[in-house]
C-alpha cells in the first residue's frame, strides 16, 4: 500500500512538473521564434522573421485572418513604432523608422534591444560589421556604424565612362 501511494505522488509530481520542463522560451502562445535578422539602412532598421505556427492554428488563420499573429509578432519584437510590410504563415518583414539615434554625417547608433522571448538566433548587420547571437532575450550593446552611401566615388586617376581620345577623332 505504501509504494502505492509514493508511486501515486510521483506520478502526480511529474504531471504538474512536465508543463514546466517542456516550456520553450522562444515560443509565445502559437508562434515559436526560429530566427531574427536585424539590417540597420542609416537610421532604419528592417527586421525578418521567421517562426513556426502551431498546426490546429492555421485554419483559424484562413476563417478569421492574420490579425493576431500580427499582434503577437509585434509583442515579440517590442518595438512601439514597426510597421509590418510583408507576413505569412512561416515569416514577416517589420520595417522600424528611427531604430537608430543618428548624430548626423551619417554616423549612427542603434542602441541595445530586448525583446518578449528568447531569440534562438539573431543577426544584426550593419554596412561595416555583422554580429550574431544564440539564444538571447536582448542585443545586449549597442552597435555603431555609419550609414550606407549609394555609390562610391572612383579611385583617383581612374577614368569612367568613354575615354577622351575616343571623342577627338574627325
Amino acid at each position: 500500500m505504501r509504494a502505492r501511494a509514493i508511486a501515486l505522488v510521483l506520478l502526480i509530481s511529474i504531471c504538474i512538473a512536465a508543463p514546466v520542463f517542456a516550456a520553450e522560451e522562444e515560443r509565445y502562445g502559437y508562434l515559436k521564434i526560429s530566427d531574427i535578422d536585424v539590417q540597420l539602412d542609416n537610421g532604419t532598421a528592417l527586421i525578418h522573421v521567421n517562426y513556426t505556427v502551431d498546426e490546429g492554428t492555421q485554419f483559424i488563420f484562413f476563417l478569421f485572418g492574420k490579425q493576431d499573429l500580427k499582434d503577437k509578432l509585434l509583442k515579440i519584437l517590442n518595438y512601439e513604432d514597426a510597421r509590418i510590410t510583408n507576413i505569412d504563415l512561416s515569416s514577416a518583414e517589420f520595417s522600424v523608422d528611427q531604430a537608430s539615434v543618428s548624430y548626423g554625417d551619417g554616423i549612427y547608433w542603434y542602441p541595445a534591444h530586448e525583446f518578449n522571448v528568447v531569440i534562438p538566433n539573431l543577426t544584426v548587420k550593419s554596412p561595416q560589421v555583422t554580429k550574431n547571437f544564440s539564444m538571447v532575450r536582448q542585443f545586449p550593446e549597442g552597435i555603431g556604424y555609419f550609414a550606407h552611401d549609394e555609390e562610391a566615388p572612383p579611385p583617383p586617376g581612374e577614368m569612367t565612362g568613354k575615354n577622351s581620345r575616343d571623342n577627338t577623332r574627325p
